[in-house]
């Protein structure tokens, strides 16, 4: 195992990751794959429907534990079979082996990180890093304020064990919560109920905001500046918008101001059925040239707001994990005219060291920049030439 720590920050030299064996079976729809992988990475290419996304998301399990569409676990396993298994060996990452099995019935995952079991899926988050880039990430400019939260909270809880610890706890709060703010039958004591879960809200949330806010000051000097890269002329801006006006304070401000928040709000919250004050209120305002992206930037604007934030993603691991993540590219050059894919391509070698992994339709499309990778073929869920 690596002795980098899982909270190193301010890392110079960070470990490149690198996946030297996959086993995946009855996952989507490839039934069996053991697959020794080369140093660099890999080029994957087959048609829309074999299996090319499949074999990213299979890698990309073993940083989220979940899968990148979205979908439950359930779902993933294959048509007609009871589970499906992932096994990784690897270098540069948390952990030198993981095994991942997950049922159709029941909802526990069965992990073994070097060896031993996991029983807190938490010490098992982001033990191999890895960060998908695909066209599906306008989602993070375009979509709703919660794709763009789980976003910072899938980034966050990836590089700080606080954060990832405080968004369980602060969940678990706020589902108390609300179910009492919801229960009608409850009327006489709801106040008094409801206010139980708010020390918990109040402290969880408090360091939810300051790792947002701290990372978002950060975060936007970045993401502006590849953008710039990228060849976008009009001034990128990032800030975090919230339920509460002023988010400038320390913790323990943020602290009593979100619990004074709750304990005024309580009859109204009653009234409405939900929490209005908290984290899970927030969004991440995206802009150029002051206004938002998400209505009035152009396709291609978005797209490379998106990768933007996707190579963020990759600097923050790197910056606080001391990993350089596994870059999993799908088909991420679709509709980009080619001085803006040539762009990205100098981004990928300038800002990550990291194995790559690019699925595309057909390898005659393969990029200049990713001429030295291995090829391999995917056809009705069966990887040829690894």
């Amino acid at each position: 195992m690596t002795a980098v720590s899982q909270e190193t920050s301010g890392t110079t030299q960070a470990l490149p990751v690198c996946v030297q064996q996959v086993t995946i079976r009855d996952f989507r729809n490839i039934e069996r794959a053991e697959v020794e992988v080369p140093a660099a990475g890999v080029v994957l290419s087959g048609l829309n429907g074999h299996g090319k996304t499949n074999v990213l998301e299979a890698l990309h399990y073993g940083h989220a534990l979940r899968s990148l569409r979205g979908v439950r676990d359930q779902e993933l396993v294959r048509f007609g079979q009871e589970a499906f298994h992932l096994a990784f060996t690897a270098t540069g990452g948390a952990v030198d082996s993981l095994g991942i099995g997950v049922a159709r019935t029941g909802r526990r995952k069965r992990l073994v990180s070097d060896g031993v079991e996991v029983t807190r899926l938490g010490d098992a988050f982001a033990a191999i890093p890895s960060v998908v880039v695909s066209p599906r990430d306008v989602v993070l400019v375009a979509g709703t304020p919660q794709d763009r939260r789980r976003y910072l909270d899938l980034l966050l809880a990836a590089t700080s064990r606080r954060y990832l610890s405080a968004l369980q706890r602060y969940r678990a709060a706020l589902v108390r919560r609300n179910a009492v703010l919801r229960d009608q039958s409850r009327a006489a004591d709801a106040a008094a109920q409801a206010a139980v879960w708010e020390p918990a809200l109040a402290e969880t949330g408090a360091t939810l905001w300051a790792e947002r806010v701290r990372w978002v000051d950060w975060a936007a000097r970045v993401t502006a500046d590849r953008c710039a890269e990228m060849g976008e002329p009009q001034r990128f801006a990032m800030r975090l918008q919230s339920s509460m006006r002023d988010l400038t304070g320390t913790e323990a401000e943020l602290h009593i101001a979100l619990a004074g928040a709750l304990e005024r709000e309580r009859q109204s919250d009653l009234r409405r059925g939900m929490t209005q004050h908290g984290p899970h209120r927030d969004d991440l305002l995206l802009m150029l040239a002051g206004k938002m992206a998400r209505s009035f930037g152009s396709g291609g604007q978005q797209r490379t707001i998106a990768l933007a934030l996707r190579l963020v993603e990759a600097a923050t691991l790197r910056e606080h994990r001391g990993h350089d993540p596994i870059l999993l590219l799908d088909d991420p050059f679709a509709e980009l005219d080619r001085e803006r894919s040539a762009r990205i391509l100098a981004l990928v070698a300038q800002h990550g060291r990291g194995q790559r992994f690019l699925a595309i339709p057909r390898d005659d499309e393969v990029p200049s920049g990713f001429g030295d990778l291995t090829r391999w073929r995917i056809e009705g869920g069966v990887i040829r030439g690894a």
